[in-house]
């Protein structure tokens, strides 16, 4: 027989917020189960990942589940910094908004991510439907096409459909913008270590250099895999909800 005391791990584990605790228990099963499925052919990712909504493997639901699905290994480090924000930031304002308004918040700011990314594909991929309503025929790169399905292949070698079900986002990066957003307007002097700073930097300030940082690669076209609008479009629902609720509710603290 053996005991833990509320010093060990699940001591610790414990005493974090119930909803910070879950959506920890969450995300981490589903990494793992992503892994672990994988192996046997199937594939999570591909099915829940949030797509582009103008392909056919698109779900609505899928605006749900990609917030909890993270990279598989080796990119680890896409789970790791997502939880350890969430830990970090989650756990204080779940204590301060309560847990009902807290998930409340998570799951919006997810959802404001997730439609900025699909915005973000439509505007990105105008050639490609500039491409499909182009009038037949037409001469592409000097080669006659009479149909644009051929000139995808041609270009791309697949269809338009398969070259759009390609398009795809997972993670709860864009949750955790709002959570990081949130933090830093209700406590914006508090002092924070970013990642790789050895100094402390005020939550305000520290947020504000982060979106000037997202914006930049946002609209640099850094093909670094990493949705930058989708990080904006969660902490600009963090922004909206912030205000709405500074306004029409005040929270127990």
């Amino acid at each position: 027989m053996s005991s833990f005391s509320d010093n060990s791990f699940f001591g610790f584990f414990k005493n974090i917020p119930t909803v910070t605790r879950h959506l920890l228990i969450i995300n981490v099963l589903f990494w793992i189960a992503c892994i672990a499925f994988k192996r046997n052919g199937v594939d999570i990712l591909g099915s829940y990942s949030l797509h582009y909504w103008g392909s056919s493997a698109f779900h609505p639901v899928q605006f749900i589940t990609y917030m909890f699905l993270h990279a598989p290994l080796p990119q680890i480090g896409h789970i790791f910094f997502n939880m350890f924000s969430l830990f970090m930031f989650g756990r204080v304002l779940e204590m301060y908004w309560g847990p009902k308004f807290y998930l409340f918040f998570y799951i919006v700011t997810g959802l404001f991510a997730g439609l900025t990314q699909e915005l973000t594909w439509m505007y990105d991929l105008r050639p490609l439907f500039d491409l499909a309503n182009e009038p037949v025929p037409f001469v592409l790169d000097g080669t006659l096409f009479y149909d644009s399905q051929d000139a995808f292949i041609y270009m791309y070698g697949c269809d338009l459909n398969t070259l759009l079900c390609k398009y795809q986002t997972v993670g709860a990066s864009g949750a955790i913008f709002g959570l990081l957003t949130a933090f830093a307007m209700k406590f914006p002097n508090h002092p924070i270590y970013l990642y790789f700073v050895p100094i402390p930097i005020k939550a305000k300030y520290a947020m504000i250099g982060i979106a000037v940082l997202e914006l930049f690669l946002g609209v640099s076209s850094i093909a670094d895999g990493i949705a930058h609008y989708a990080h904006l479009g969660g902490a600009l629902g963090g922004v909206l909800l912030v205000l709405w609720w500074n306004k029409f509710y005040v929270p127990n603290r």
